[in-house]
């Protein structure tokens, strides 16, 4: 049953159904099921999305070709975190398409300094490295740290290595994948970059050991997310910050995924009180609507970095600054991490209340929770297209467990609406 209220669901359809119902679409306008054959027939199989075709979005609902509207409860893995054409920042984007776009490094422009200012003040550090992508700032992240491992620590040539850890999703280009454990990243795409070391995560003395005279860097992901949303003790990064610093080693914190507000803080490891050397930042940082990324971290960090030696033709271009600038505006008034600190808590204590009844465990932190389904009652993939026909879209991962990351701006009255309809997928 719909629940009720003004929640776009009852009150703006296209055509009045109910959620996950199409309409009929007019004649001569694009049809679902052709261009899920267009995609079928041209573009290559790297994913196995849920098959809906999303026309338009606003705040943390979709609409598709056909006119049905669904809660968007993945919000683009987190690159959404402000919702789907949030005015602020398609207003920054407008005007600054009607100014300049790209200039390319090569120049200096306008916004740049303001962009590298902001975003090094909400961070607390005094430099940032602009990129585009989440896996280009990992990219970069690991250059840097040995860089400064042969240029500060004084480690011999080509003998750095860095501490990663198993379950880790931290991009998809070759350098990652080859420290990647997940078979369907990894198989298949060697030989691989040498230099990793990858030990268990959540435990400290497992860091304790890999590390030795030759270690750089520790590259963590404060909480795993593609892993299904795997908080770690308590005192695991805490820990791990200690051993850095006894040991002269960065801490380079992931932080593409749970940074900027997912988590209920500006950056996650700040739930355990910890400040890494460096921070790695994406997905959000482009407001949904462009890649934006970087690397933050102070100068004795990244000054390692020399001209020639790095760069990127669109990274820190003029309208990636522009929306950046305005997404750091947000964030810096408190309110995107407040949001979702409160529903938060009111996501996850409904979710906790269907353990037993088709969920075997739930975990996360703010906005963000995985959710393990009973192998009894299906996959995680089954159970994301039950909920998809009821109008939720959610996103499989690890076979049986499922992930909610709403935008910070849905209502509360969805987030409840979601779960109801979770617990009667799960009774299906």
């Amino acid at each position: 049953m719909l629940h009720s209220g003004t929640s776009p669901l009852t009150s703006g359809a296209l055509d009045g159904t109910a959620a996950g119902v199409p309409a009929e679409a007019s004649a001569g306008e694009p049809n679902a099921p052709g261009l899920l054959r267009l995609e079928d027939e041209h573009a290559a199989h790297n994913y196995a999305p849920l098959p809906v075709v999303i026309a338009s979005g606003e705040g943390a609902w979709v609409t598709d070709v056909d006119g049905a509207r669904y809660l968007d409860c993945l919000a683009a893995y987190s690159a959404v975190n402000f919702g789907h054409s949030n005015p602020r920042l398609v207003a920054a984007a407008k005007a600054q398409l009607d100014r300049i776009t790209l200039t390319s490094r090569a120049f200096h422009h306008d916004l740049l300094g303001p962009f590298v200012t902001e975003l090094a003040e909400l961070c607390g550090k005094e430099m940032v490295l602009p990129m585009n992508t989440g896996a280009e700032a990992v990219e970069t992240g690991i250059k840097v740290a040995r860089a400064w491992g042969y240029r500060v620590k004084g480690v011999a040539p080509d003998e750095a290595n860095i501490v990663v850890f198993h379950g880790n999703f931290h991009g998809r280009t070759t350098t990652i994948v080859g420290f990647s454990d997940d078979p369907d990243a990894r198989d298949g795409f060697g030989p691989f970059t040498p230099g990793f070391r990858s030990v268990a995560y959540g435990d400290a003395a497992a860091v304790a050991e890999a590390i030795d005279e030759n270690t750089v860097a520790v590259l963590v992901e404060p909480i795993q997310g593609e892993a299904g949303v795997i908080v770690p003790p308590d005192d695991f990064l805490p820990e791990v910050r200690q051993l850095c610093t006894e040991n002269d080693v960065l801490l380079v914190a992931d932080e593409v995924q749970s940074g900027l507000g997912r988590v209920g803080e500006t950056f996650a490891c700040s739930l355990w009180g910890v400040v890494p050397d460096v921070y790695l930042l994406g997905k959000a940082l482009g407001g949904g609507i462009m890649p934006v990324s970087a690397v933050v971290a102070d100068r004795d960090i990244l000054e390692v970095i020399r001209p020639g030696e790095h760069g990127s033709t669109f990274g820190g271009n003029p309208l990636a600054c522009a929306v950046g600038l305005e997404v750091i505006r947000m964030l810096a008034t408190g309110d995107p991490q407040r949001r979702a600190r409160e529903l938060g808590e009111r996501l996850r204590g409904a979710l906790e209340r269907l353990i037993g009844r088709g969920v075997t465990a739930v975990r996360g932190a703010g906005l963000w929770a995985g959710v393990d389904v009973d192998p009894a009652i299906g996959t995680g993939r089954e159970l994301s297209e039950r909920l998809m026909r009821r109008g939720i879209l959610v996103k499989d991962t690890h076979g049986v467990t499922i992930r909610f990351a709403p935008p910070l701006v849905v209502e509360p009255a969805d987030l409840d609406w979601a779960v109801t309809e979770l617990a009667a997928a799960l009774a299906e």
